[in-house]
């Protein structure tokens, strides 16, 4: 998966329990975030930076969509618990996150798993990916991720 080329499309359960696809949001710029795990410190401020962006990004046609492997249940206690104007989807079966490249070996306290690497995609009008963040450190990305559409996409 290169920058310019199309996004690796797919179908996934969203928060507000129906499916959602990337091409339903053809015609406007996504910001497409993987992140590990709800209810997280890290995956807690990060989430809670785009929420409060939330209206800059909708300014300029963009549309988040956050995905981790958690099920639906946790994403809306998640979503309900930080008012998250945003749909997080399911990626269970780690699928997408391996189409996107971001399912990856980790190690935390010398223990080994398999897990996501905190990363940001940002998908144009055309569904072409226009840019990526991979190894995310959350403080100040959000900005980041915001001042590139409006630099370059808007």
């Amino acid at each position: 998966m290169t920058v310019g080329q199309k996004a690796p499309g797919f179908e996934l359960l969203a928060s507000n329990g129906k499916k959602v696809k990337l091409s339903d949001y053809q015609g406007k710029n996504v910001v497409l975030y993987f992140y590990p795990k709800d209810m997280t410190p890290g995956c807690t401020t990060e989430a809670c930076d785009f929420r409060d962006q939330h209206e800059n990004f909708e300014h300029l046609d963009a549309v988040i969509l956050g995905v981790s492997p958690d099920p639906v249940d946790k994403h809306e206690k998640f979503v309900d618990k930080h008012g998250l104007p945003f749909l997080l989807l399911v990626d269970e079966d780690h699928k997408v996150a391996e189409e996107y490249g971001v399912w990856k070996l980790k190690k935390n306290f010398g223990k080994e798993y398999m897990g996501i690497e905190r990363s940001t995609f940002i998908i144009d009008k055309e569904g072409n990916l226009s840019k990526e963040w991979r190894k995310v450190k959350v403080k100040g990305h959000v900005e980041e991720a915001l001042e590139y559409i409006k630099e370059n996409l808007s």
